[in-house]
């Protein structure tokens, strides 16, 4: 079975704290993208599990998790799987491409076993491969608290094109979270104001609220993520923010051809620069 894995945004980002078990406590607003790695999914019956992770520097043994996840659902059944990925997303961008690489096989067999297990039980399931993966299970938007892993649907983000640019860096995510840790200003999205928004269809207000609090701890060696979100807005963008720990950067846009323009410009200047719109499954 051929199956989308569709990445996903961070339209905020909030780190409430530490919880007891030694995690983070998030609060998100999440938002999946027509663009993504495609997968095929065939199912065995030795029991073993290969996967062809679509680029050479990617695990291609048990740490990937489109192999956990595999497993996880085919446990007790004595099938194992092949799984081969077309791989699209990039890398330590903060769009979830692994997790959501681990969603598309979880339904990808929930389809070839005839088993119709429920959303929820896919997103239980999903949560013991990675925090991330339940979201890109249910897809669409949401409020994601927790690890992430606590999801509230809200209603779909307005359609508009997204320009999505990622600088040629990666982003140390432990790094990240140490310096908001220790971090003395109080910057944080509001939340409340973007569920407004997304409940009453106002793609300005929406974009206007994009803020993810890992934006206020980047230090001058990150300098380049202000330096795409200016070009962003410069070219038309109601609003933009980096996604998750980075290093991607998306900018929201009303005027299609306002998109296109931005897109191919800073496509003129990075590798990995891509023009999307959202998904709803």
């Amino acid at each position: 079975m051929k199956v989308q894995a569709h990445g996903k945004l961070n339209l905020t980002l909030d780190v409430l704290g530490r919880t007891d078990d030694g995690y983070h406590d998030l609060r998100m607003v999440m938002q999946t993208v027509q663009f993504g790695d495609e997968l095929d999914v065939e199912l065995r019956r030795d029991g073993q599990f290969t996967v062809d992770p679509g680029q050479s520097y990617l695990p291609a043994d048990g740490r990937n998790l489109a192999v956990k996840a595999a497993r996880l659902f085919l446990e007790g059944t004595g099938l194992g799987a092949d799984i081969r990925v077309v791989k699209r997303i990039p890398v330590c961008a903060g769009m979830g491409g692994g997790s959501a690489d681990a969603a598309a096989v979880l339904r990808a067999l929930n389809a070839l076993m005839g088993r119709d297990m429920p959303t929820d039980e896919l997103c239980a399931l999903g949560l013991r491969a990675g925090s991330d993966v339940p979201f890109c299970v249910m897809e669409g938007t949401a409020l994601a608290e927790g690890r992430g892993e606590r999801l509230s649907p809200l209603p779909p983000m307005p359609d508009c094109a997204i320009v999505i640019c990622k600088p040629a860096f990666a982003i140390s995510t432990p790094e990240l979270f140490g310096r908001v840790d220790g971090r003395r200003s109080r910057l944080r999205p509001d939340t409340a104001g973007m569920v407004a928004a997304l409940e009453t269809g106002d793609l300005p207000g929406v974009a206007r609220r994009v803020f993810n609090v890992f934006e206020d701890v980047l230090d001058r060696r990150q300098g380049e993520i202000a330096s795409i979100k200016r070009a962003l807005t410069d070219g038309g963008a109601l609003g933009a923010a980096m996604t998750g720990s980075g290093s991607a950067v998306f900018g929201l846009f009303a005027d299609d051809e306002a998109a296109r323009r931005t897109h191919e410009a800073l496509a003129a200047r990075y590798r990995e620069c891509y023009l999307t719109r959202p998904y709803e499954p």
